[in-house]
């Protein structure tokens, strides 16, 4: 073969041909470094030729091969070629979003991973050497065989001894990876005995053979991770890994630590945002070589290169964190269910308030449904009630009735979570004289009165700056905040009650390293306290004492221009109830709503969220609209938007392309973000392949059009949301 066809991160949706020099070789799979547009990248080789369209006298030559070992097999590479074709995006960067940052620059795989150090057989015959700790580390290793370079160094040799060493081919270097957890069963803790209903889905899923998906639709607190903890038993012991994804915010402590109790002995890895690249490709490399067993990790370890993965559990499957918003716009539970059909082993998707995709599928019977409908520890329903907010005096959000519900709480040495999703001190300052509104300059937005701070901060481009003193329009000084965030929450819950202690948890008082899980230790130590936070608090944790759960301002999400905007409600006032009564008494809910009569809500308190979601999958058929019809948006932003329009006018054809409905273009919710004009072309299809077909061709044109270079452009298949 001399020739290679290699991807390459570039915003191209192509592959590129390279000729190899004699007596050179490469495995598909392995790194090279090729020259591109009088650069030196580093590239991916997916396939290997015996001839090339190219002409060869214009192939350019592999400047060096990184890898004597492919990085990635053969079946992952088709992994990604399905996810960069599906979700429309470049190869290329598909293949290095999926790398550790360490192996998209070309650093060796192995970089991280503790080396051991053995004798070759010029090293066995002992040789005298004029450096006395060289003699004392041939000796050493003489009597101790095979070495870690971590042991050596203990033992107070150098790394300059131990190179020298290797240098003169005395000593070889190479990598041990521990897969010993896989040849023995595994030491299993304590647990608890299982309900009926618990009992009945491990029983299904344990002996299953081969590949299904199990919607796991159990209720808060009813008991979902003892299933996973139990099914990951035979799969642990049978010597097979397994992947358990979390969202973002859930990944606590309190859910590693959980995990670690149950396996005490079996190694297991963590993947998320705050890891430094070594430590990714610490773990990535480790999951390859089968030296852990699990990894539990948020979105993007779906990419993960497992040798032997035998499950794939999601937990909260429903959450919006798992759609990657930028960049290749991957969801990865779609992916996971992918991966399973592939891999032929089963996928647990866990939730309380499945998406209506996922319910869509299990009422299809693609996906088995197995339901918790008890709680685990408490034998009576959360109580719900609806605080009418028309006609309240409120104080800072609270009606009188409210603040009376949470002083008998405290008065019992409870617990009260008051939930807002909106943090900072109010949304916006108001000029009282002539209506002068805190406004972003770079984007349609409102900048946020941080108080703490004292600075107006855009929680979009992140701008910052000063308070003013006086209307920078009237030069009044009558100004005031308008709205609630939970940083005034907090004020006022201190000055009402004093003596309480008040625990505020947003992404603005856990910026400190280790401050969210000081804050969740001081919670989980009992005693009355009151909870007050965002979607940080909300999802994901256990709080024992947690008796009253009070939601402010629920109507977001009741009149909104997208269309999953109930869902995400439904879902939310679902997660958020849940935290109430996990300790042996039902718990109490209060929803302060302006609308109390609202169907959502009457359907939510009376009947809870499995029968909301059913009725909302039939206003969706009705309204034909995604689970039941496709959807792909095109989104566009460039600092001119008439530039911005005429491309995406431009990309709607004259004639109607059969079974495709456009519209657009259209302005994003939020038209302008960082001084950059947004919108969108909306594309929408009642059969899948026809959806895929549209945009293969759309991609084609876009990538000749001549705007295309002057503007950002994206597709995002499946898309979420309509920000």
């Amino acid at each position: 073969m001399s020739f290679v066809e290699v991807a390459i991160k570039v915003p191209l949706p192509r592959t590129f041909d390279y000729k190899l020099d004699d007596g050179q070789s490469v495995s598909v799979g392995s790194r090279v470094e090729v020259s591109f547009a009088n650069r030196r990248l580093v590239a991916m080789v997916v396939a290997l030729k015996s001839n090339s369209q190219v002409p060869e006298n214009k192939m350019k030559p592999i400047t060096h091969i990184i890898d004597n070992e492919p990085v990635l097999s053969a079946q992952h590479i088709a992994f990604l070629r399905f996810t960069a074709q599906y979700y429309c995006h470049p190869l290329g960067e598909t293949l290095f979003t999926a790398l550790p940052g360490a192996l998209r620059s070309g650093e060796h795989p192995d970089k991280t991973t503790v080396a051991t150090v053995t004798l070759t057989d010029a090293g066995l015959n002992t040789p005298k050497l004029r450096s006395k700790k060289q003699q004392a580390l041939l000796a050493q290793l003489h009597a101790s065989g095979a070495s870690s370079i971590t042991e050596l160094k203990a033992l107070g040799f150098t790394k300059q001894q131990i190179d020298g060493l290797r240098e003169k081919a005395l000593i070889k270097q190479y990598l041990a990876h521990d897969t010993q957890w896989a040849l023995s069963p595994r030491a299993i803790s304590s647990k608890p005995r299982l309900n009926e209903e618990q009992a009945a889905a491990c029983s299904v899923i344990n002996q299953h053979q081969g590949y299904q998906t199990f919607l796991l639709e159990g209720i808060t607190g009813s008991g979902k991770t003892e299933v996973y903890l139990q099914c990951l038993e035979d799969i642990i012991n049978s010597g097979q890994q397994a992947l358990i994804l979390v969202p973002e915010i859930g990944l606590t402590p309190q859910t590693v630590n959980r995990f670690r109790r149950r396996f005490p002995d079996t190694p297991i890895d963590l993947w998320h945002s705050n890891l430094t690249d070594n430590e990714r490709l610490h773990v990535w490399r480790r999951s390859e070589q089968g030296s852990c067993a699990l990894v539990i990790g948020t979105r993007s370890s779906i990419f993960l290169p497992f040798t032997n993965l035998g499950m794939i559990i999601v937990d909260e499957e429903h959450d919006s964190s798992f759609k990657q918003q930028d960049g290749l716009r991957y969801h990865a539970r779609d992916l996971a269910v992918y991966r399973c059909a592939r891999a032929n082993i089963p996928l647990i998707l866990g939730t309380a308030t499945p998406a209506l995709e996922t319910l869509h599928k299990a009422i299809d019977k693609k996906f088995q449904l197995l339901t918790l409908s008890k709680r685990a520890q408490t034998k009576a329903d959360n109580q719900f009630l609806l605080v009418d907010m028309k006609g309240q005096a409120e104080q800072s959000g609270f009606a009188p009735a409210t603040l009376k519900y949470i002083e008998h709480t405290l008065a019992r040495g409870k617990q009260v979570m008051v939930f807002l999703n909106r943090r900072g001190y109010a949304p916006t300052l108001l000029c009282h004289e002539c209506g002068w509104l805190s406004e972003c300059s770079h984007c349609s937005a409102s900048t946020t009165f941080h108080k703490a701070m004292a600075r107006l901060v855009c929680h979009h481009c992140a701008q910052q700056s000063y308070v003013p003193a006086q209307c920078p329009d009237c030069g009044s000084t009558q100004i005031m905040p308008v709205g609630i965030g939970t940083e005034q929450l907090e004020d006022f819950l201190q000055q009402h009650y004093p003596q309480t202690p008040i625990s505020r948890i947003d992404r603005d008082s856990t910026r400190k390293k280790g401050a969210l899980e000081s804050a969740l230790a001081d919670i989980n130590a009992g005693g009355k306290r009151i909870l007050v936070g965002t979607q940080m608090l909300a999802k994901g944790h256990h709080f024992a004492d947690v008796s009253l759960v009070i939601m402010l301002d629920v109507d977001g999400g009741l009149y909104s221009s997208d269309f999953r905007a109930t869902e995400h409600m439904a879902q939310l006032i679902t997660q958020v109830a849940g935290r109430a009564g996990r300790s042996g008494e039902p718990g109490t809910v209060l929803l302060q709503t302006h609308f109390p009569e609202h169907p959502l809500l009457q359907d939510l308190v009376n009947n809870g969220y499995q029968d909301f979601a059913r009725y909302a999958l039939q206003e969706r058929q009705e309204a034909a609209l995604p689970p039941y019809t496709h959807l792909a948006l095109v989104r566009v932003e460039g600092t001119n938007s008439k530039i911005v329009i005429d491309f995406l006018a431009d990309l709607v054809p004259v004639h109607p392309y059969s079974g495709i409905q456009l519209l657009g273009p259209v302005p994003a919710p939020m038209e302008r973000v960082a001084g950059k004009y947004r919108y969108q072309l909306h594309i929408q299809a009642s059969e899948r392949p026809t959806l895929h077909s549209y945009l293969a061709q759309l991609m084609d044109y876009i990538n000749e059009h001549k705007l295309a270079n002057r503007i950002r452009w994206s597709i995002d298949v499946d898309p979420t949301d309509t920000y």
